[in-house]
This record gives structure tokens, sequence and C-alpha cells, in this order.
């Protein structure tokens, strides 16, 4: 039985890491938001406006499985507010860029703060989730959610009036952060002497399957990584420019717009894990990824209410795969948590930015309207879910024999 299931729920870390998770994701989502004002001020293409979202994402995307490789073998409690120290100063520098190769490096050292925050937080997310690791990675993911869906209101309501160097007031949601971290490194110290202590009892099991079955398992789950951020880049850097371009509104409102789709983001996610949980993560990954079909297909042709409905509908349904697929990713190699944490927070941000530098280029040499009939395709790829294995002897996927835990000892 593994270290998870021997204590209760531990719901105050749980928060923690999800309100700076709310606060990381809010700042790495003023960048896309004010897209805009980079636009105009710095005269960019779409294919530059593609390329800032690259060097962000990719910096994070590359850098994460490598920290979470390492501190599997060597933990660093405190690496947390070091790397919210490169969050901080890369917004300083991103309110006060001169030109394009600075607001690069600006996004750069943002990106470096989040490929040390994902693949950390996510492994104090599993340690504190008393054996309930769905609900656990879906309140830490929600965090995320939320804090990208306040980002577009955020900008709209502070960076627009403002202007670019009042990007900088988001360096107090940093250093709040980095307090708040601080405080979270001494309960994982804490932890981890726990299980110095007793090294017997705190084993992870090991997976079943043979090599070749986890070997697929991970590239089914890496091509549904790719439909689903590829996509949602197409929505989240693109969806402003396209609510302009197709129904002529003001920046203000295309970012409104944003912003519920992203809140319905943040419900799609708080939901998955848990439902994952009970009645199973592959089941989840099934309805997810291409139970969202249908509307993608409409939504090109849809009205500009319709839009609205759509999108919201997409939010919450392809949203919740992400905690399922982590979870199952996690059982499927355990004892694994910060590197398989790091590799899909890492593709995530790495399609991410891929998608939308190639959809920025695809946008440039058609229209933002063909981008999105192109992207509508992309949830077929869910039917490849299909080749997941099962991870329990018993049929049911959603969990492994030795991770069940009684309901009434998780609600600690």
């Amino acid at each position: 039985m593994s270290s998870e299931t021997r204590i209760p729920t531990a719901f105050r870390i749980l928060a923690a890491i999800g309100v700076c998770h709310l606060l990381n994701d809010m700042m790495q989502s003023v960048i896309p938001a004010v897209y805009p004002i980079f636009k105009s001020s710095y005269r960019l293409d779409f294919g530059q406006i593609g390329l800032i979202t690259l060097t962000s994402q990719l910096t994070a995307s590359l850098l994460q499985p490598l920290v979470g490789l390492y501190t599997d073998h060597r933990p660093k409690p405190y690496s947390l507010p070091i790397g919210m120290g490169f969050t901080l100063f890369g917004l300083l520098l991103l309110s006060r860029a001169p030109g394009f190769a600075m607001i690069l490096a600006a996004v750069a050292l943002i990106g470096v703060g989040s490929s040390v925050f994902h693949p950390e937080s996510a492994r104090i997310a599993r340690m504190a989730s008393g054996g309930r690791y769905g609900l656990a990675q879906s309140l830490f993911a929600v965090g995320g959610n939320a804090g990208s869906a306040l980002g577009p209101l955020m900008a709209a309501f502070v960076v627009l009036p403002g202007g670019q160097r009042s990007i900088a007031w988001f360096s107090a949601a940093a250093l709040l952060s980095i307090v708040i971290l601080a405080r979270v490194g001494a309960w994982y110290t804490a932890h981890l002497n726990a299980r110095s202590q007793h090294p017997a009892s705190h084993g992870e099991a090991h997976a079943r399957l043979p090599s070749k079955k986890i070997a697929v398992a991970i590239a089914v789950l890496i091509a549904l990584i790719f439909s689903k951020y590829f996509y949602l880049a197409s929505l989240t850097s693109y969806y402003t420019f396209y609510l302009i371009y197709k129904f002529h509104l003001s920046v203000r409102s295309a970012q409104i717009h944003l912003f519920v789709f992203l809140g319905a983001v943040a419900v799609g996610t708080l939901v998955g894990g848990p439902v994952g949980d009970r009645v199973g993560r592959k089941y989840v990954i099934w309805w997810s990824i291409l139970g969202c079909l249908p509307f993608t297909l409409l939504l090109p042709s849809a009205s500009l209410f319709w839009t609205g409905i759509l999108t919201v509908i997409i939010g919450l349904v392809l949203s919740s795969a992400f905690s399922a697929i982590l979870v199952y990713a996690q059982e499927l190699i355990p004892g694994k948590v910060g590197a398989i944490s790091g590799l899909f927070f890492g593709l995530a941000f790495g399609m991410g930015g891929i998608g939308a530098a190639l959809l920025g280029k695809l946008a440039d040499f058609t229209s933002i309207a063909f981008v999105y009939r192109v992207c509508s395709f992309l949830p077929m790829i869910g039917l490849l879910t299909a080749f997941l294995p099962n991870l329990e002897p018993g049929g049911t996927d959603h969990r492994l024999s030795w991770s069940v835990m009684p309901r009434k000892t998780a609600a600690g």
C-alpha cells in the first residue's frame, strides 16, 4: 500500500498549492490576454504572436520532465518558491520590455518558473491526496484553470487601461505565492522525513503490465494530449481574434468571452478527477476527448450566441480529461510521479505552444476562420482511447488494486 493511503487527505495543502496554481497560471495567462496590445504596439504579425507563446510554453515543457526526473531521486522541498522567483523577474521584465526580443526573454523566464512549479506541485498533490488521487489532481489543476480564466479578465480591467507597464502589478501575486510555497515546503520536508523513518511502509507498488503495453498506453496518452491542447491553443491564443474578425466585437468584449470559456474549462477540470476516481479514468478520457467532437464541428458555422454556448460546452467536456490522463499515467509507472507529472504538464505546455505557433502561421496564410474549421476535427483522435489497457485485473480501469482506499478513511 502506498503512502498516500495511510494518511488523511490534507486539504489545507491541496488548497495552498491550488491557490498558488491559480496565481501562477493567472500570471501566465496575462501573456496571451495582452497579445492585442503587443500586436499593435510592436506591429507584430500572427506568426510572431505564435512565437511568443511557443517560447513561453517550450521553456516550460522542455524543462518540466527533467525537473521531475531529478526530484524523483533528490526531492527539493524549497524549489517551489525559488521557481516562483523566476516568474517574478519575468513579469517585471515583461512590463518594461522595449522590443520583441526582450518580450521573448521575459516569457522564457516565466516559463522556467512554471517548469519548476508544476511537477513538484503535482507530486505534493499526490502526497496530500490520502489515496483520492483524481480528486487531488483536479483540485490542483482547477486552480490553474481558474487562474487562466482570471488572467484575461484582469488584463481587460488592469492592463488595457494601464498599458504594458501595469503588468508589473501582477508581481504582487508572485510574492504572495513565494510566501505560501515556503510554508508548503516546510510540510513537504516533514513528510519526507516521516517517509525516511518508515521506508518499508511507504513504497510504491509496481505496475503489472508488460513494458510494451505501457509504451503503447503512454503513446496513446501523448496523442490525446496533442488533440486536447492543439484544440485549446486555437481558443486560448486566437479566440479573441476570431470573435473580433467574425463578429466585430471590441477587444474588451472578446476578452470577456474568453474569460467565460476559460471558466468552463475550470469547472470541467474540477469535475473530471473525482468522476474518474468513481467510474474509471478510461471512461472519463473517452467522454472528454471524443465527446466534444459534435460541438467542435458545429462551432465554425455558429452565430455569436451559439458560439458562446458551444465554447462553454467544449470547455466543460474537453477539460475533464487532464486529471484522468495524469493519474492514469502515474498508475502506469508508479514511483515516477515527478517524471510523469513533468512529462505530461510539459507536453500540455509544449503542445499548446507548438499549436499556437503553427496555427498562427496557418491564420496568416489563410484566415482565422479557416483555423477553426481545421481544428474542429482534432477530437476524432479520441478514438485511440480504445487502445488503453485496463489497469486492474478485475477489469475496472480507474484504480490499481494496490491503491484502493476505503472512503471513510479518506475523508479526513
